[in-house]
């Protein structure tokens, strides 16, 4: 008998040590993905409509950036340059080392006569339309975003530019309101 409840004593700690390890690889798995992988984004304003509207859940892929430079036109989760410890979501418009010239609702990259073309903008831009000229450094980008008539973005910081390891992730999945869920490109 004594040897039968050791038994079932051992079997009763092995099935609690199963489940606590279960449970520490889970959180472990859980960290590692928050913090390496994916970063969730709750949209508070309409800066980025219509893509992406208020209330709105994303996803990022902090990875995305890991070989490759962030391209123009990619919706980017970064450090708000002014205060690094709120995180913003804008369209990367400039590129590092580019002369972004902003000239009655036009974007003008380079010198180009040809303005940028931007089908994302939520309606016509009549708000701080320029002329507005940055040249972006190295290192770093300029972004601004999709509703121009109503977007704390880079026309109105004291920090300008978004340098690129302050970039958190490229914005990817919207998962949240159900019924637009999907991916963001």
């Amino acid at each position: 008998m004594a040897k039968e409840n050791a038994v079932q004593e051992k079997s009763a700690v092995r099935e609690v040590l199963s489940w606590l390890i279960t449970i520490l690889l889970a959180v472990l798995a859980a960290l590692v993905i928050k913090n390496f992988i994916i970063i969730n984004a709750n949209i508070p304003s309409g800066s980025m409509e219509n893509t992406i509207m208020e209330g709105d859940r994303i996803f990022g892929f902090r990875l995305a950036y890991h070989d490759k430079a962030p391209k123009r036109g990619d919706i980017v989760i970064f450090k708000y340059p002014d205060d690094e410890e709120e995180n913003y979501i804008k369209r990367v418009i400039g590129l590092p080392g580019e002369t972004v010239l902003i000239r009655d609702a036009k974007v003008y990259i380079n010198g180009s006569p040809v303005p940028l073309e931007e089908d994302y903008l939520k309606e016509e831009w009549t708000v701080a339309t320029g002329p507005y000229t940055f040249q972006v450094p190295e290192n770093s980008y300029l972004v601004l975003g999709d509703n121009r008539n109503n977007s704390q973005d880079a026309r109105y910081w004291d920090n300008t530019y978004v340098r690129e390891d302050k970039i958190l992730g490229k914005a990817i999945f919207r998962y949240y309101p159900v019924a637009t869920a999907g991916s963001l490109y």
